[in-house]
């Protein structure tokens, strides 16, 4: 069983910035893919960014050029910088891990909020 936390949301204005964080109770070594998903009132979750064990990243073409994903090994956890925030990014973030050994499985956070308004 693997944990994850994540912290880091609130409440910001148009244009401002946040940085989220997921903390896991797991080695990064052991987990191939990290990723930020969100989900808005009365949406389908999405794919906000991933990075992989080798880190490769990729973005949704929503959030390219204004929000930015990274690691730190050493404290376990994976961020995903927020800048530029617009009202319609307004969701809860979700960070999920999907494990190395043994292969194939998946862990959610529990989900912060991110509320962009005036």
């Amino acid at each position: 069983q693997v944990r994850l936390v994540e912290s880091g949301g609130g409440l910001v204005q148009p244009g401002g910035s946040l940085r989220l964080s997921c903390a896991a109770s797991e080695s990064l070594f052991n987990i191939e893919i990290m990723a930020w998903y969100r989900q808005a009132p009365g949406k389908e979750r999405e794919l906000v960014a991933v990075i992989t064990d080798t880190d490769e990243i990729n973005y949704t073409h929503l959030v390219q050029g204004r929000f930015k994903i990274f690691k730190d090994n050493a404290k376990k956890t994976w961020y995903l910088q927020m800048n530029s925030l617009k009202p319609e990014d307004t969701a809860v973030y979700y960070c999920n891990a999907l494990l190395r050994r043994p292969h194939g499985v998946a862990y959610w956070g529990e989900g912060t909020l991110v509320t962009v308004s005036s």
